[in-house]
């Protein structure tokens, strides 16, 4: 899934996209409210996670904010406050579930999980994602092509999953460091072409068509 995660604790934003990161999800991390009203009502997001407190914008705010905006995607809102009242205003401002601080990390990917399981995401038109006979499942996170099952390592869904999102578009090395790995320098590794390498031997070789093209200077693109 393609997460959008505004916390402004810099320790616990890093703790939640290292461990959503490592289940294969994409998780863009913002520390303001208002870049986050920003950023979630621009593009697509299929799941928000939000702290109530933050500057700029409070997680209570924020949520109002984009319901009246007609963002459909689930929200689920971390919390210090454990009353029985500030749950109820974090769920009547629309979030779809709260969780407190401080919080074991499996039970924030459940809780992630049951999200992603609800009728409203179900009816998002990205739970499918096709190129050509390449189909990816973002709910059951299962890749086919031709009906054959492809077995992926998180990092592998992920690239592919930005790939497929993109088809027909050039991403260049720089643009999947970013996007893939949360790299915004260069790491002078092969950390890429590896994975390239990786995904070509199990989404093409089996098959008659490659879909996955390099571009000699400029990157890679996925096509039909």
């Amino acid at each position: 899934m393609k997460i959008l995660l505004a916390e402004d604790d810099t320790e616990t934003a890093a703790y939640i996209r290292d461990g959503l990161n490592a289940e294969g999800h994409s998780v863009d991390v913002v520390n303001d409210g208002q870049d986050a009203l920003v950023r979630a009502a621009m593009q697509g997001y299929d799941l928000l996670i939000a702290d109530r407190m933050m500057p700029g914008l409070d997680g209570l705010s924020l949520v109002k904010a984009l319901r009246a905006a007609r963002f459909k995607a689930p929200v689920l809102m971390l919390t210090a406050l454990d009353g029985v009242k500030d749950r109820v205003d974090g769920l009547n401002a629309g979030a779809d579930d709260y969780l407190v601080k401080p919080f074991a990390f499996a039970e924030l990917s459940a809780r992630v999980a049951a999200l992603a399981r609800r009728p409203q995401f179900s009816d998002s038109p990205e739970t499918e994602l096709t190129v050509g006979d390449l189909k990816m499942d973002l709910l059951s996170r299962r890749v086919t092509r031709q009906g054959q099952e492809i077995e992926l390592q998180p990092r592998e869904f992920r690239l592919l999953e930005h790939l497929m999102r993109r088809t027909g578009r050039v991403q260049t090395r720089t643009m999947l460091l970013e996007a893939v790995w949360d790299f915004h320098f260069d790491p002078q590794t092969s950390v890429v072409e590896t994975h390239i390498s990786r995904l070509r031997s199990k989404i093409d070789k089996p098959f008659d068509k490659p879909l996955l093209q390099t571009l000699r200077g400029s990157g890679y693109v996925l096509k039909k």
